[in-house]
């Protein structure tokens, strides 16, 4: 544990960019799972609807360095060719 006030001020900073950085991630993964399961049930209408809410997801992680800009347009590419298959 940190003994000093500033390494105890870094460490609670740390450890709630860390709960906010999750919380992106999670925010991405639950917005693709809803798209992927739109487009299995044969809903590609609505699918396509919630694109723009994932790309949303993906650029605000980048914004903050949660996600590497090669991996948002990545998986934003992927994504499209999902559904348009």
């Amino acid at each position: 544990m940190p003994i000093t006030k500033s390494a105890k001020k870094a460490l609670k900073q740390s450890r709630k960019r860390h709960e906010l950085n999750l919380l992106k991630k999670k925010k991405i993964k639950e917005v693709l799972r809803k798209i992927k399961k739109l487009k299995t049930e044969g809903k590609p209408e609505e699918a396509e609807k919630m694109l723009p809410m994932a790309y949303k997801a993906i650029d605000k992680a980048v914004k903050t360095r949660v996600l590497k800009k090669n991996t948002a347009n990545r998986r934003k590419s992927r994504l499209v060719k999902f559904l348009r298959k």
